[in-house]
């Protein structure tokens, strides 16, 4: 079996629904604007992000886009749109591109970003 790439990937989340795909891009797109450098890889059927520490990945699904925080429990969810009630895992589901804005995605990546450095050995904390 081969592995997936971020285009087949990609090409699959198209077939489901071009909002989800336009969905999943602006993701990544805002992922790469906040961290540099910014690693992806497809694993688990969506794709990771890491930038020095795996924090998290996008995954589409039929109805939604879920944004995955590997150690989303340990943010403090001022803003009120994290889901999942994991032992480690939280998510903020999109629904439009739009969402991206109006559920603060931008303001969630760094407080996944810092929850994950913070709980990875070696990271100095």
């Amino acid at each position: 079996m081969t592995r997936k790439s971020v285009d087949d990937l990609l090409e699959d989340v198209r077939l489901i629904s071009e909002e989800r795909h336009a969905t999943v891009q602006a993701v990544r797109a805002l992922a790469a604007k906040l961290f540099t450098p910014l690693a992806e890889e497809v694993k688990y059927g969506g794709i990771l992000f890491s930038s020095g520490v795996s924090f998290g990945g996008v995954f589409a699904y039929r109805d939604h886009v879920s944004v995955e925080f590997s150690h989303g429990a340990d943010i403090d969810d001022a803003f009120g749109h994290l889901e999942g009630n994991g032992k480690f895992r939280r998510h903020v589901k999109l629904r439009t591109v739009a969402d991206i804005e109006t559920r603060r995605l931008a303001d969630y990546l760094p407080l996944a970003w810092k929850a994950a450095e913070t709980a990875s050995p070696g990271s100095g904390h």
